[in-house]
């Protein structure tokens, strides 16, 4: 299972526009990825609602994963693992 780990930049968290230009980017990228933080379940990072239902706050590490079996015909886990390091340069880039 492709997993990667970033600490939330943004200043008030993954909330309001941080949170849809994160969620935004994951629709974007064809993936079911998930979001985590302090070992709990992971939410879907494609819902703007769960995202931010979920409070990722500024300096919270989180954990992006994709399930092997869920990425979709077409992509390879190198694709997924491609994916999610940049969706945590994203998360790590919002200083705003």
């Amino acid at each position: 299972m492709p997993v990667r780990k970033a600490v939330v930049q943004a200043s008030i968290g993954l909330h309001a526009r941080p949170a849809a230009v994160f969620v935004r980017a994951v629709t974007q990228s064809g993936l079911p990825v998930t979001i985590s933080r302090d070992g709990r379940p992971g939410v879907d990072a494609r819902s703007l609602l769960e995202v931010m239902t979920e409070d990722f706050p500024c300096g919270c590490e989180v954990e992006l994963a994709v399930r092997a079996e869920a990425v979709p015909a077409g992509s390879s886990v190198d694709d997924a693992e491609r994916i999610l390091a940049e969706l945590c340069i994203l998360l790590e880039s919002q200083a705003r």
